[in-house]
C-alpha cells in the first residue's frame, strides 16, 4: 500500500484481487445457505401453518429477517459485481481504479434502502434502532448477514424439529388409544362406569388437545441447549406426551387384567363353587359328627357348628351374573374378595370338624392304646393274670359304652398300663401311659 485515500491507506492490485477473490466465496457461500434455508421443509410449513403463540411472534420476526437477509444479499451482490467491473477495466488499474475499488472494498460503501414492512420485525444489529436505509461496509454487511441467518435457521430447524417429532409420536399414540378404547368397551370398561376408561377420556383429550397446540405453536415445546450457540441447538419437549404415554400403558395393563378374568371367570367360578360346596359339606359332617359326640361321648362340651354363610353364596350368584351380562370390570375384584373367602371359609369348616371330632379322637387313640398293651402283655405270657383281665375288661366297657366318660376310662387304662408293667419288671409308667422300656424304641 503506497498511496493513501479518505478510508485509509489504498490497496494494490493483488491486495484487490486477493479481496475479491475473498468476498466471491463468501459471495457463493452465502448464496448456498440463503437458498438452502428458501428450500428448507421447516420454513415452507412455517409459511403455510396457522402459527400461534410464540411461534407466531418468532416466525413474524424470522420472516422480515428472511426478507432483510435477500435485500442485504442483492445489495452485496451488486457492490461485488460493480467491484469486479472496475478491476476489469484495465488490466493495470489505475491510482484513481484502486481508490475507488479500496473505498467500495474497505469503506461503507453499501447503501441498503428497505421498506417500514421489510424491516420492521427484523432484529436489529447490536440493539440499534432501525433505519429506513443504513450503510455498510462489505465485512460488515457479511456479519450482519450471518447473523440474521443464525437466528432465522434456528427458528426454522427448532420448528421443523419438534414438527418433525412430535405429531407422528402422537398420532401412532392415539392409534394404539383407539385400540385400546375399542378393546375396554369390549370388556365393559367404559367412562363413568370404570376408572380406566375415565382415564382413556381424560387422554384422548389431551392427546387431541397437545396435537393441536404443537402443530399451531411448536416452539412451545422447543428446550433450547443450555451453552449452545449452534443452531437448532436443543430438543423437542415431550414431557406431556411420555405421561399420557404412561398413562395409557397403565390402562392397558389394567384391560389385560380385566381380559385374563374374561378368559378365566368360567374356571375360577367352578372352582368356587367346589371350595364352598366343599366346606358346606365339611359344616355338614361337623354338625353330624357332633351329635354324635353328645351321644356317644359323657360330660364333654362340644363347640356349636355355624351354618354355611349365606353371603357368599349370594356374592357367587352375582358373579356368575356379572359374567353372563360380561360385567368383567365389576367381576374381576368380587372373584378376586370371592377367593379369598372361599378359601378362610373352607379353612373354618375343617376347625369346626377338628374341634368337634375331638373327643372321638382321644377315645379311638385310647382304644388302641389299650389293644397295643394287650397284645404287649400276651407276648410276656401274662394274658391269663386274674388282675391284667379284670382292668383290660372294665377300660374296655367304659371304652365301648356309649355315653363314654373320657376320664374315668383314660384312668382305667393307665391302671391298666400300670398293673402291666409292674408283672414286666417293674417299670414305670409315663404320664401319657408309655412304659419307660417302650419310649426308648423297637429294639429295647
Amino acid at each position: 500500500m503506497g498511496v493513501t485515500g479518505s478510508t485509509g491507506p489504498v490497496m494494490d492490485r493483488d491486495e484487490v484481487d486477493r479481496a475479491l477473490a475473498r468476498l466471491g466465496a463468501e459471495h457463493e457461500a452465502i448464496e448456498t445457505s440463503l437458498l438452502a434455508l428458501q428450500d428448507h421443509a421447516g420454513r415452507r410449513l412455517l409459511e403455510g401453518a396457522e402459527l400461534t403463540g410464540v411461534t407466531r411472534e418468532r416466525w413474524t420476526s424470522t420472516e422480515a429477517s428472511i426478507t432483510l437477509l435477500w435485500t442485504y444479499f442483492d445489495a452485496y451482490t451488486d457492490a461485488l459485481r460493480s467491484a469486479r467491473d472496475i478491476r476489469s477495466r484495465r488490466r493495470w488499474s489505475s491510482r484513481e481504479d484502486l481508490v475507488e475499488l479500496t473505498e467500495l472494498l474497505s469503506g461503507e460503501s453499501v447503501t441498503v434502502a428497505g421498506s417500514a414492512s421489510a424491516t420492521a420485525n427484523a432484529p436489529t444489529l447490536h440493539g440499534s434502532p432501525t433505519k429506513l436505509s443504513e450503510r455498510y461496509s462489505l465485512h460488515a454487511l457479511v456479519d450482519r448477514m450471518n447473523e440474521l441467518y443464525a437466528t432465522s435457521l434456528d427458528m426454522v430447524v427448532a420448528a421443523d424439529a419438534v414438527w418433525s417429532a412430535l405429531p407422528a409420536r402422537i398420532d401412532l399414540l392415539a392409534a394404539e388409544l383407539q385400540r385400546t378404547r375399542r378393546l375396554a368397551h369390549s370388556v365393559g370398561v367404559r367412562p363413568g362406569e370404570h376408572p380406566a376408561g375415565d382415564d382413556l377420556e381424560r387422554i384422548t383429550r389431551i392427546l387431541t388437545k397437545l396435537r393441536e397446540q404443537v402443530v399451531s405453536d411448536p416452539l412451545a415445546f422447543w428446550q433450547a441447549a443450555e451453552g449452545s450457540s449452534a443452531p437448532g441447538g436443543g430438543r423437542p419437549d415431550t414431557t406431556v406426551y411420555d405421561r399420557e404415554a404412561r398413562a395409557l400403558e397403565e390402562v392397558r395393563r389394567e384391560i389385560d387384567a380385566v381380559l385374563t378374568v374374561r378368559q378365566d371367570a368360567e374356571k375360577r367360578i367352578v372352582k368356587l363353587r367346589d371350595i364352598l360346596s366343599r366346606a358346606d359339606r365339611t359344616l355338614a359332617e361337623a354338625r353330624t359328627a357332633r351329635g354324635e359326640v353328645l351321644a356317644k361321648i359323657a360330660a364333654t362340651e362340644v363347640p356349636v357348628v355355624g351354618g354355611p354363610p349365606t353371603v357368599l353364596q349370594e356374592q357367587l350368584a352375582a358373579a356368575a351374573e356379572y359374567r353372563r351380562q360380561a360385567q368383567w370390570h365389576r367381576l374381576s375384584p368380587l372373584l378376586e374378595s370371592l377367593e379369598q373367602k372361599a378359601e378362610d371359609e373352607l379353612l373354618r369348616a375343617r376347625e369346626s370338624l377338628t374341634a368337634v371330632t375331638a373327643p372321638l379322637a382321644v377315645r379311638a387313640e385310647l382304644r388302641g392304646r389299650l389293644d397295643a398293651y394287650k397284645a404287649k402283655v400276651a407276648r410276656h405270657g401274662f394274658a391269663e393274670d386274674a388282675l391284667l383281665v379284670e382292668r383290660y375288661e372294665k377300660a374296655r366297657r367304659m371304652l365301648w359304652s356309649a355315653p363314654c366318660d373320657l376320664r374315668a376310662a383314660e384312668q382305667a387304662v393307665l391302671r391298666y398300663q400300670h398293673a402291666a408293667a409292674e408283672l414286666f419288671g417293674g417299670l414305670r409308667v409315663s404320664e401319657q401311659g408309655v412304659p419307660e422300656d417302650d419310649r426308648r424304641g423297637p429294639g429295647a
